[in-house]
Order: C-alpha cells, then structure tokens, then sequence
C-alpha cells in the first residue's frame, strides 16, 4: 500500500501533468490524494517542497530506468551498447516526461516545479543542465567492467551521453531516434579505439 507521501507526489504528478505548477493548489493535491490538507504540509512543509519532492522522485525514477537499460543494453561488455542503451532511454524520457526534460536541458520555464536549490545531496538539487547527463555517467562506468581504463570510459560515456543530449535539446527534422543512438555507438567506440 502506498503512503501518503507517495500518494500525494502521484497527485502532485498528475495536477503538473494538465495545468503549469503556479495553478497546482496544495489544497486540491491533498483532495486528489486523498488526505487532509495538514498530512500534505506535514509531508512537504510548503508548496516548493512538494515542487522539490516531485522533481526529485522523477530524476531518481529517470536515472535509475537509464542505468537499468544500460546494463541490459551492454551486458556490462560493451561500452557503446550501454551508453546507446542508456540514451534510447533519455530521448524517450525526455519525450514522455516534461519534468526529466527540464532537468536534462535547465529550461524549467512556469510550467514546471522548479528543482531544489541545493546542498541536499538529490540528483536533482540545484540541478543544471549536463548535471543529469554526467550523473548517469557516472551510474553507467560503475556498473562497466573498465579493465584499468576508467578515466577512458568515462570520457568515452560522457561524450556519447552528451551526444544523446545534444538531440534532446535540438532533435534531427526528420530523423528517429536510430540515428542518435547511431551516432552514440560511434562516439564511444571512437574514443575508446583512440585510447588503445
């Protein structure tokens, strides 16, 4: 069963999801989640909180699907498999889900609840643009087999993530996600040939 505070970050997920989060009224969050007013204040303190709270959940879901499709893309074998596995994931979910896409591009504008200012240690804390990207990063090389390259890996994965970003921000007119995810695999490879 879940708890309230997961009830009402649903609520509050649902409320974003058809009106911009300045008309969100914390009064109708408690009422669509099915607790009182107090239990919400209780949960979240104030309205930014809640917004926080949201955000947060999302980029963690975000981050930790992306890191699940690395490794069943890759096998914990193949670098560019797992960076293309994880970056399939960041263009659906920037697609899918406008909050993931403030956080992967820093453009929060009204409609979304704006992330934590900070220093609270969350994914998406004070969160700017490439933070996201280069915290998969770092998720993905930890779950790949480096072999003593690490420092490598990790600049091979970084460029290919921020090659998938690259189309999250300014999608090919005309093109599918194939030719990213084309483009991803070469960029890894590429770096990880030059190294050798």
């Amino acid at each position: 069963m879940p708890t309230a505070r997961e009830t009402l970050l649903e609520a509050a997920h649902a409320a974003v999801g058809t009106q911009p989060w300045p008309g969100v009224r914390m009064v109708d969050v408690a009422a669509a989640a099915g607790v009182s007013r107090q239990t919400l204040y209780n949960e979240f303190g104030t309205k930014e909180g809640l917004g926080a709270a949201l955000v947060d959940r999302l980029v963690e879901g975000f981050l930790d699907g992306a890191a699940r499709a690395a490794a069943e893309a890759g096998r914990g074998e193949d670098p560019a498999a797992s960076c293309a596995g994880a970056a399939s994931w960041m263009l659906r979910a920037a697609r899918d889900e406008p909050v993931v896409r403030s956080a992967l591009t820093g453009c929060w504008g009204g409609r979304m609840p704006p992330p934590g200012s900070g220093g609270d240690g969350s994914a998406a804390a004070g969160a700017e643009p490439g933070q996201l990207a280069a915290a998969l990063c770092e998720r993905m090389v930890s779950s790949l087999s480096p072999n003593g390259h690490a420092a490598t890996l990790n600049r091979a994965c970084e460029a290919g993530l921020r090659t998938a970003l690259s189309f999250v921000v300014a999608p090919y007119a005309g093109r599918g996600d194939e030719e990213a995810l084309r483009l991803v695999r070469d960029v890894v490879r590429a770096l990880l040939a030059d190294s050798h």
